[in-house]
């Protein structure tokens, strides 16, 4: 894969999130305060590079608090998730290769309010984080509780032995974006095992 991305020598992390403009506005307030946050840390932005829904809400915020942002879209959402190409916008051929550059790109995964999309992709890192293929956080910005029912089915398949107890540390739940800002900047002090380790 030859893919031309900026230099960046901070931390990144990677925001998986909504596209949907027909959320709750408390989803869309929160992506807001969540670019801008980022920003502010000094943080780059991962994520989709769409220009809609929580996608872009959080990416125009971060970009106008002076962060520096990296979208990833496939070449046919162009017109669906609709481009936000005031920042770096790599446009790739799959969703495979999407989810690999956000992968390699980020040091921390937050998982805002989203569809079965967002669902894919947390599931992903989280199933590579059971397997010790990462040791990156990921963690759900809990909304109003928006995440409370899929966080139930982890404790029920925990329970019911299907995934060892030990799985609890592989993820972390912020119920407010201070504290995903906080959990994330934790960051720093872990390892990190590179995608092609899979």
């Amino acid at each position: 894969m030859s893919i031309s991305i900026q230099p960046f020598d901070g931390k990144s992390v990677c925001l998986f999130c909504g596209s949907s403009d027909r959320s709750d506005p408390a989803y869309t307030v929160a992506a807001q305060e969540f670019g801008a946050q980022t920003a502010a840390a000094g943080w780059r932005l991962v994520y989709g590079g769409g220009g809609v829904g929580l996608m872009g809400a959080s990416a125009r915020s971060a970009h106008e608090a002076g962060g520096r942002v990296l979208g990833v879209m496939p070449g046919f959402l162009r017109s669906r998730e609709r481009l936000f190409d005031d920042v770096e916008t790599l446009v790739v051929t799959s969703m495979h290769e999407r989810k690999t550059i956000m992968y390699d790109q980020s040091d921390a995964f937050v998982v805002a309010p989203g569809g079965v999309g967002t669902l894919e992709e947390v599931i992903e890192v989280l199933s590579w984080k059971r397997l010790d293929l990462h040791g990156k956080p990921v963690i759900f910005l809990n909304i109003n509780g928006f995440w409370d029912t899929l966080l139930a089915t982890l404790d029920h398949s925990m329970a019911s032995g299907m995934t060892p107890d030990t799985f609890r540390q592989a993820y972390s739940v912020a119920n407010t974006v201070e504290e995903a800002i906080a959990q994330m900047q934790g960051a720093d002090d872990l390892p990190h095992l590179k995608h092609d380790q899979r």
